[in-house]
């Protein structure tokens, strides 16, 4: 995948979502690292919407994973949020390695609380806001 994505305002962020898509290759999990506000859940949603998930697109902190079903039976995106999460057995309890080794896609919020058990080919995405309240999306 390239190095970055640019969002230079809201009203572009529809454009930056079909360029992630259009970059996503055949990867399926990705972790989305940024502080409180940089836009993580307000970018899964788009991206969401661009793939055609008709479902509704928030952030799962309370239930820490949500399960939104693609168009024709396409299969599922699962929509992590660990900022909750006080301790790496609760990630198990959930059975989190069906999820990320199912095949389906995997967007990940606060994946720096459960680093240990990400797998080797995660795509780590970094927002980022710029002094314009753009915002930055570096992909390593």
């Amino acid at each position: 995948m390239d190095k970055y994505i640019l969002i230079p305002s809201l009203d572009q962020i529809d454009q930056a979502a079909q360029e992630f898509i259009r970059r996503m290759g055949s990867h399926r999990i990705f972790a989305f690292y940024g502080g409180m506000g940089a836009g993580k859940t307000t970018f899964i949603k788009a991206v969401c919407q661009r793939l055609g998930v008709t479902d509704t697109v928030n952030s799962p902190s309370f239930a820490i994973v949500n399960e939104y079903s693609l168009p024709q039976g396409k299969g599922s995106i699962y929509h992590f949020d660990f900022y909750r999460i006080k301790k790496e057995s609760e990630v198990f309890d959930i059975g989190y390695e069906d999820y990320f080794y199912s095949g389906q896609l995997c967007f990940i919020e606060w994946p720096e609380l459960i680093e240990a058990l990400l797998p080797d080919n995660t795509v780590r995405l970094h927002i980022t806001t710029d002094e314009d309240n753009g915002r930055r999306i570096e992909i390593s």
